[in-house]
């Protein structure tokens, strides 16, 4: 099986505020298989964490071939321990603007990568996920 390791950053300036999505999808050497930045207007904080990983998943179904995408495992590496956790199952969502983000996660699941994991992981381990966010809320654009 093949497998794939996504680092996601979400953040808002101001929260809400002018806000960012970053991701760095790597194979299983660790090796860079893509980059991906985005300005998402005025949001919040958790939504940006969210769109982060449908940014990252989107992507991911541009490089894995439909016919193969059901046998990769994909682990969603995150800072936010809240989105990571409510990914789980582990927390409930409480915030109903959220609930349309995790719908999209679960969807992208069930149809296109069902052999995700999520995992809450330092601020300091996320570097370059945080970078492309902080660039795309630079930018706004």
């Amino acid at each position: 099986m093949q497998k794939i390791v996504i680092y996601t950053d979400g953040g808002a300036r101001g929260n809400p505020g002018p806000a960012g999505a970053g991701a760095v999808i790597q194979d299983e050497k660790g090796d860079v298989l893509k980059e991906i930045s985005k300005f998402l207007g005025h949001q919040t904080n958790n939504f940006a964490e969210y769109e982060a990983v449908i940014l990252a998943l989107e992507e991911l179904k541009k490089i894995i071939p439909k016919t193969k995408r059901k046998s990769v495992v994909v682990e969603v590496k995150m800072d936010s321990e809240l989105v990571a956790r409510q990914l789980e199952g582990r927390y409930q969502i409480k915030e109903p603007t959220l609930f349309p983000q995790y719908i999209k996660v679960h969807n992208l699941r069930v149809a296109e990568f069902p052999h995700i994991t999520f995992s809450h992981i330092r601020r300091e381990q996320n570097g370059e996920a945080d970078r492309l966010a902080n660039e795309a809320m630079d930018k706004r654009s």
